[in-house]
């Protein structure tokens, strides 16, 4: 019998699949592409003149470790505001190997992902990035 104290159940740590430097460009040309002409257009709106709430400035996404993030840049125009500016990460693409997905949003609380597609082509990622209601802003 196992000892109650001790995690008999624990899965081994994943090893992570490595992205190749075409993959990774492929990956920024084609998010670049979908931010300037879809997202930016349709959510980054100017500011009103009498903006006091937090509105999106920007759009925009990057490689940070082994993860792929889109994320939005939100401005703060309340004086009474604790910065300026904030980023907010909605979509993150984790490789899985294959030049394949797994597609991640955030919660509205900011504190988990939640595995919204599995095995999905960088195509498939954007597309879905642009019309699923996961990653609407």
């Amino acid at each position: 019998m196992p000892d109650p104290r001790e995690p008999w159940n624990i899965r081994p740590a994943k090893k992570r699949a490595s992205v190749s430097a075409s993959l990774k460009t492929e990956v920024e040309t084609k998010a670049r592409d979908l931010i300037e002409n879809v997202l930016k257009p349709k959510h980054v709106l100017p500011p009103q003149t009498d903006q006091q709430f937090n509105y999106i400035a920007d759009i925009g996404a990057k490689w940070y470790r082994n993860y792929f993030y889109f994320f939005t840049t939100h401005a703060c125009p309340n004086p009474n505001a604790l910065s300026p500016t904030f980023e907010w990460k909605f979509a993150r693409m984790e490789p899985i190997g294959g030049d394949k997905f797994a597609l991640y949003a955030m919660r509205h609380t900011g504190k988990e992902w939640i595995g919204v597609f599995d095995v999905l082509s960088v195509d498939e990622c954007m597309t879905a990035i642009r019309d699923d209601p996961w990653f609407e802003r």
